[in-house]
């Protein structure tokens, strides 16, 4: 894929934060590394979505130099690189202020699998770092955001983590498999915030059953017509 066939599918998936009400103004980003790993797209900071395009998207290395594009990208880019440094198996992330997910980050709070709907999409509970120390806050703090999500992620297993006070980062494969896991993040939140409301709600023994039907090798996957 070309610097501009990325650039077009980045611009592409932050669009579909917008569109999904992921976000507001500007806030959250998208990014997708290159298939060599040496280069990553992403969404320029402080830029309104509504006047966002393949144009603005900057392209950097993962030592965060900018190599094509004009203005500074997200902030948040620190982060993305540290993530695409430290695991192989991820090639997109989307970074939401989704309201429910991010609920759970500011109660410092995993969620929980409490059915098939969030088993279908999530091995076991959505993990939460820890607190950054305020060492790590005021010394560079994005790339340390990175370091905490890495500690906590095993990308075989989750697709989405909560940043403790900060908000979600979800990823995957590719920035649009990293935003549907945003966006079915954000439904599985509601649902666990609303049932816990209700009253107790027991952890899922059908999580790991459903996960691997969809997601599994071998026999235990059968879902869909691969």
């Amino acid at each position: 894929m070309s610097f501009t066939e990325l650039k077009k599918e980045v611009c592409r998936q932050n669009l579909r934060l917008f569109e999904q009400k992921l976000v507001i103004l500007t806030e959250g980003n998208v990014s997708q590394v290159s298939a060599d790993r040496k280069y990553f797209a992403i969404k320029p900071s402080g830029v309104l979505y509504e006047e966002l395009t393949p144009s603005k998207i900057i392209v950097l290395d993962l030592s965060g130099r900018i190599v094509e594009g004009k203005g500074k990208p997200s902030t948040d880019a620190p982060t993305h690189a540290e993530m695409y440094l430290e695991k192989k198996e991820i090639s997109g992330i989307a970074h939401t202020h989704s309201p429910f997910a991010t609920i759970f980050s500011q109660m410092k709070k995993s969620i929980p699998c409490y059915g098939t709907t969030h088993a279908d999409a999530f091995s076991g509970e959505v993990p939460v770092t820890r607190l950054l120390t305020e060492e790590e806050i005021f010394d560079d703090f994005e790339t340390n955001t990175g370091k905490v999500i890495c500690e906590v992620i095993d990308p075989t297993k989750h697709r989405a983590v909560l940043v403790s006070g900060h908000g979600p980062f979800a990823f995957g494969t590719s920035a649009k498999d990293a935003v549907d896991h945003a966006l079915i993040l954000e439904k599985v939140a509601m649902m666990a915030l609303m049932g816990e409301y209700e009253g107790p709600l027991q952890d899922s023994l059908l999580k790991h059953y459903h996960f691997n039907r969809k997601h599994g090798k071998g026999k235990h996957k059968y879902y869909g017509q691969g």
